[in-house]
Order: structure tokens, then C-alpha cells, then sequence
């Protein structure tokens, strides 16, 4: 029995540590680690742990440090940074490493600092989680949670066309996040389908948040350089430099139609064209559907023929009149009408999920519940081989992540 007993108190005292210093359960303390710990570790943590205590021990562990983690393939690279699958020696488990490499000159790119402060404050089960940062002289890298493919791989995995169970999974997971993040006031800004992960379970997540902000309060103005143009709402194509958490909801409605019909509802190769593809199917607008936009001097050069509006169902044959009327609530041409993700989550549309997705914690995956689950997709042999393809688009390189 005294190696049973010997084998309790170790783990209970891994458990006890993992919980002093904030570490997720499966980390796999190292053994000079615990017998350090067994030496001056019990008297030490008797006290409230300090800022720098708590950085000491974590580097001690092996937190920060490169030899902690197994490169294995690399995914893909840009213009900044290489990311690699990888695994970390103190869990088992797999990893991406988004290697970001630093200029003497210019220092860490500002998309990888902006990455870095919003993500280490963003903790819920929608958002990719950022494990670890390693800086040295030449790189910084980010560790994040590794998944299988993002959601623009599982559309051609699928040969466009999801289970539309899953459709409905995979939005009310999208809204689920975007939520947190606009209560937090941080805008993501360059949602598209290549930025949100899924793994096998079906749990999908927010990535890259290279382009994301926190929304001070009052409104500054900020770049309308940012959404692919895609997924850009026709406000920031219009130039508009004054928008809130909505800029991120038209991009929920052009995803919402992509992962319902296969294709891309607005694939626009320029602003000009992006914006008659948009009214082409929207109805052209004018002073009584959008106030204020017969002076917007780019659209009065443009000069659109004035198209009316088509029915969106007609688009939609998968969608039911429930969610044609919540993808109409996405698609709105002023900002401040579209839905917010938190009202769209309680539209009549996931009514079927039950209430209790509605009060899990920020942390907690829906797939906790034993009524969610992932449909089994009807091209499954395609579908079932979860694997990375890497975009030859050099913008999309490293979108995993």
C-alpha cells in the first residue's frame, strides 16, 4: 500500500500546485519541479503567490522556453511568421506554434503584440486558447491549442454541403464568442471562414486575432482597411472609420450563407465590385432604406443601377424560414441595425437547443451538454479525414491561426 499512498500524495500535491499557479490539470510537472517544491514549496505557498513568484516557478516548469515544445510539421508561412504542428513535453498533447520572426529594426510586428494582449485575457470555450509565449532575440512564438482544420477546410472536406444541424452548431458556437469578445468590447474584425478552427468534436473557435482591437470608449476612429473583403460590410466599403462590435456581424451572416449553400454570398475581387454584388442582391439603396447615403460621395461615383431587393429564401432552398429571417438580421446595411451576437443567440432559430446552452459558463463547451452533438456528415469519407491544406494565397498562409 506505501506506494499507493506515496503515488496520492504526489498527485495531490501536483494538484495542489497546478491550482496555486492557475495550470490546466493535465500538465505534467517535472520531476526536479516537485522535489524542489517538496524542499521549500510547502512554506512558500502558504502565502499569497506574488506576480514574480508565479513567473518564476512557471519558467522553472518550463513555460517560456523553447525546448518545451516538439516541432513536428510545418502548416504554413507568411509574410511574418511560420506555424508548426508541434507537441508540449509537459502535457503530450499537440500544439501550434506560430513562430513569429523579429527585424532588428522594427522589433515584433504590431499584429503579433495585438494578438498577444487580447488573447491572453480572452479565457472561454469558442476562443483559441494561447498556452504559452517564448520570446527570444531572433522570434516570438505563440503557443496556441492545436486544431484539426478550420471551418473553410471542413466545407470542402464536406463538398460543400454541412449537415444542416451542424450549420446551426457551428453559428451558435460562432455567436457564443463573438459575444464574449463584444462584452468585453474587443472587435475581431477579419472574421471569415479560414479563421475559425473546428475540431473533431465539432467544437468550433475564434483564431487570429491579429487584426482585432479593444473598442475604447468614447469612439475613436479607427482603419477601414481591415475584413477581407469578402466579408466586409458595405458601411467600412463605403469608407466609414466609425463602427462598433457590429462590424462584425455582417461577416456572421456571409458565413451563415456560405456554410448553408456551399458558396460565398458576396465574392467581390474589388470594392466596387464587392458592393454590386452585395446590392445586386440586397437592393440598391437609397434615402428611405439607408438614411444619409445619397451624399456618401464613393457610392454617388459609383453609380449603381437601382436593383430591388431579391428574397433571400429564394438563395437558401437548405434554410429554414427561421434562419432566413436571422441571416436578414446579419445583412442589414447600417451597422447599428444589425442584430448583436447576443440577441441573435436567443433567436427562435436554435430554439431547439434548449435553454440550457444558454447559462453554461464562458469556459464550458456546449458539447458538455448530453443533448448537443455533431450530426455525422453524409460525405463522410471526405469528412472524416481531419488534415491541413495550406491556401497558396499568401494573405491565408498562416490563417490557422
Amino acid at each position: 500500500t506505501q506506494p499507493l499512498q506515496h503515488r496520492a500524495a504526489e498527485e495531490n500535491r501536483e494538484d495542489d500546485i497546478n491550482k496555486r499557479l492557475s495550470l490546466p490539470a493535465d500538465i505534467r510537472l517535472p520531476d526536479d519541479y516537485l522535489e524542489k517544491f517538496n524542499v521549500i514549496g510547502p512554506a512558500l505557498f502558504e502565502q499569497p503567490i506574488s506576480r514574480r513568484l508565479r513567473r518564476v516557478s512557471l519558467s522553472e516548469i518550463g513555460f517560456g522556453k523553447l525546448e518545451t515544445y516538439i516541432k513536428l510539421d510545418k502548416l504554413g508561412e507568411g509574410t511574418y511568421a511560420t506555424v508548426y504542428k508541434g507537441r508540449s513535453k509537459l502535457t503530450e498533447n499537440l500544439v501550434a506554434l506560430k513562430e513569429i520572426r523579429l527585424e532588428h529594426e522594427e522589433g515584433a510586428p504590431c499584429t503579433a503584440i495585438r494578438e498577444v494582449s487580447l488573447l491572453k485575457d480572452l479565457k472561454h470555450a469558442n476562443i483559441v486558447t494561447l498556452h504559452d509565449i517564448i520570446h527570444t532575440q531572433k522570434s516570438l512564438t505563440l503557443v496556441f491549442e492545436y486544431l484539426d482544420k478550420d471551418l473553410k477546410q471542413y466545407l470542402d472536406d464536406c463538398g460543400n454541403t454541412i449537415h444542416m444541424h451542424n450549420v446551426k452548431l457551428f453559428l451558435f458556437q460562432l455567436l457564443r464568442g463573438l459575444s464574449y469578445c463584444h462584452r468585453r468590447k474587443v472587435l475581431h474584425r477579419d472574421l471569415k471562414p479560414q479563421n475559425l478552427l473546428i475540431n473533431e468534436r465539432g467544437e468550433l473557435k475564434l483564431a487570429d486575432f491579429g487584426l482585432a482591437r479593444a473598442k475604447s470608449i468614447p469612439t475613436k476612429t479607427y482603419s477601414n482597411e481591415v475584413v477581407t473583403l469578402w466579408y466586409r460590410p458595405p458601411d467600412i466599403l463605403l469608407g466609414s472609420t466609425d463602427y462598433s462590435t457590429h462590424i462584425d456581424m455582417w461577416g456572421v451572416g456571409c458565413i451563415f450563407y456560405e456554410m448553408a449553400t456551399g458558396r460565398p454570398l458576396f465574392p467581390g475581387s474589388t470594392v466596387e465590385e464587392e458592393l454590386h454584388f452585395i446590392f445586386k442582391l440586397l437592393g440598391t439603396p437609397t434615402e428611405s432604406s439607408w438614411p444619409g447615403i445619397s451624399s456618401n460621395e464613393e457610392f454617388v461615383s459609383f453609380n449603381y443601377p437601382q436593383y430591388r431587393a431579391e428574397r433571400l429564401s429564394n438563395h437558401t432552398p437548405r434554410l429554414s424560414s427561421d434562419g432566413v429571417e436571422l441571416l436578414s438580421k446579419f445583412l442589414q446595411f447600417e451597422g447599428k441595425k444589425r442584430v448583436s451576437a447576443d440577441h441573435a443567440m436567443s433567436h427562435h432559430y436554435f430554439s431547439h437547443f434548449g435553454n440550457r446552452v444558454m447559462s453554461l459558463s464562458d469556459t464550458t463547451s456546449i458539447f458538455s451538454l448530453p443533448e448537443i452533438h455533431l450530426e455525422r456528415e453524409t460525405t463522410r469519407e471526405r469528412c472524416s479525414v481531419f488534415h491541413f491544406r495550406v491556401s497558396q494565397d499568401p494573405r491565408m498562409l498562416w490563417k490557422q491561426l
